[in-house]
């Protein structure tokens, strides 16, 4: 009797075993379902993934200067007690980014990655190029993902400072006769200092601005220009409806001529790196080392 019964139990205690371990081999199998397929570079530095906007993609390894943000990440200034208690959902292909930022390269629409050529020539152009006040060919590039239902123009943001360039410092923005450029430009009181009627002698506050709209009429291009140091500076900031996008370029005002090229090199760099939802590349990544 007492053997029947500690066969019976052995038997019990098998099956439960072989349960457990079948049920740890489908955690795992779930589990390692929901890690997302990584594009790795020849190093084998994994990708950054996520989704910008409205297309999926993976950044090339090396490439961001700094890190990517987003939606939900607490900011660099938060509270630390927020940032220790934060949890960032699972990486995906479908997570939303915020933002981030990385270096284009002017003179060719190539990008800087760490481990290739473009690190030393980048490196080589800060010793060479600014100790001796030359056009710098790099530009700074943050790219912002835009989620909400705000319209995707600058009507607003170039209306208003306008308004507080008016209120605040008297000075009024005149639109010129001449495009620039194929961009609408406006000087601060035409270019005129009123207090010594002389040509402006500081742009502190007086930037040039220059706009461009598209034929509904919205400005979807806006940038503002130093003209009186010595290595001028852009900032130039557009939309992009298709990639529902906002980029903020700043470069040497030497390469304002070739604004329209940038802004379609650096989409055709976000083409690039467009995947599939599982991760597929759709085309060959710029910047990939």
């Amino acid at each position: 009797m007492k053997s029947g019964f500690r066969k019976s139990l052995l038997i019990v205690v098998l099956l439960w075993q072989v349960l457990l371990l079948a049920g740890c081999d489908y955690f795992v199998s779930e589990q390692q379902a929901q890690v997302p397929f990584y594009n790795r570079d020849s190093r084998g530095r994994a990708d950054t993934i996520g989704k910008l906007g409205t297309h999926s993609i993976s950044i090339p390894a090396g490439v961001i200067d700094g890190w990517a943000r987003y939606i939900g990440d607490p900011g660099d200034f938060a509270d630390p007690k927020i940032k220790a208690k934060y949890q960032r959902p699972p990486e995906s292909y479908d997570l939303p980014i915020e933002s981030f930022g990385f270096q284009y390269r002017i003179t060719d629409g190539d990008i800087y990655t760490s481990f290739r050529q473009t690190e030393e020539d980048y490196r080589r152009d800060n010793e060479t190029l600014i100790p001796y006040g030359k056009p710098f060919p790099w530009a700074d590039v943050i790219i912002y993902g835009e989620y909400d239902a705000a319209p995707l123009n600058f009507n607003f943001t170039v209306q208003d400072d306008f308004r507080v360039s008016k209120e605040v410092t008297n000075i009024d923005y005149i639109q010129q006769p001449q495009p620039l450029y194929g961009l609408t430009v406006y000087k601060a009181n035409n270019g005129i200092d009123p207090e010594t009627g002389e040509p402006w002698k500081s742009d502190t506050l007086a930037r040039d601005r220059m706009i461009k709209k598209d034929q509904a009429g919205n400005i979807k291009t806006y940038i503002d220009c130093q003209f009186t140091q010595h290595i001028n500076s852009c900032h130039h900031m557009f939309y992009n409806d298709d990639w529902h996008i906002q980029v903020w370029i700043s470069y040497s005002r030497t390469y304002l001529p070739q604004w329209q090229e940038m802004e379609g090199n650096i989409i055709n760099i976000l083409d690039s790196w467009r995947v599939s939802p599982e991760g597929k590349l759709l085309g060959k990544q710029i910047g990939k080392a």
